[in-house]
């Protein structure tokens, strides 16, 4: 499998979900502003969507969307419990997340790193923010992770995401359940591994 990704992006949650299942697979770097591959290649001629995660398989399928990746390669070893068995209600809270994380979070962050993007239209995304990081810090209130006690592929994207936040001045310091939940996260091992394979740990 090949992993084509861009340093701190979206792209980082399947990047831990890879080395928390302990998948054998070859990471690419494929930066969001140049797209182009270490190689010299194109991105849009490999994706032509041209954003990351882009997830190969040896057999020539892709996938491009990171909640269905990350889900795909949870069940590639369901022994490592990284999601919930498919038709549990467990996993449907489990897409519940995701979606919740790329609809609410994700998109709502996109416009502050969007130089274009109007001053108006960036207030309003850290309002709605603050609203949603609120929220789930609530939700965190009693639980090591987002389902319970089980790290799942929804805690790699909610901790990818939450990254964001000091890059583009969205202050999370109030929350305290988010930050304890966001230290105990970034120290596993498979976080970490991705972390260091992207150049953001030392």
């Amino acid at each position: 499998m090949k992993l084509y990704y861009s340093q701190g992006a979206c792209s980082l949650s399947p990047h831990i979900v890879m080395h928390e299942a302990g998948l054998a697979f070859e990471a690419i770097p494929a930066p969001t502003k140049t797209h182009q591959l270490p190689d010299g290649t194109d991105f849009y001629t490999i994706n032509p969507l041209g954003y990351v995660p882009y997830l190969t398989l040896d057999d020539g399928r892709s996938l491009h969307e990171g909640p269905a990746i990350v889900q795909y390669l949870a069940d590639l070893v369901p022994e490592k419990k990284l999601a919930p068995a498919n038709g549990t209600f467990e996993r449907y809270k489990l897409q519940e997340w995701l979606t919740f994380i790329g609809t609410e979070l994700h998109k709502s962050f996109s416009p502050l790193f969007n130089p274009a993007a109007p001053a108006e239209t960036k207030e309003q995304s850290k309002q709605s923010l603050a609203k949603r990081l609120a929220w789930v810090d609530s939700e965190l209130a009693g639980k090591d992770y987002l389902l319970g006690d089980q790290f799942t592929v929804a805690d790699a994207y909610l901790f990818t995401v939450t990254n964001w936040a000091r890059i583009v001045k969205v202050d999370i310091s109030t929350y305290a359940n988010l930050l304890a939940y966001r230290t105990r996260v970034s120290e596993r091992p498979g976080v970490q591994a991705a972390m260091r394979a992207e150049g953001l740990l030392k």
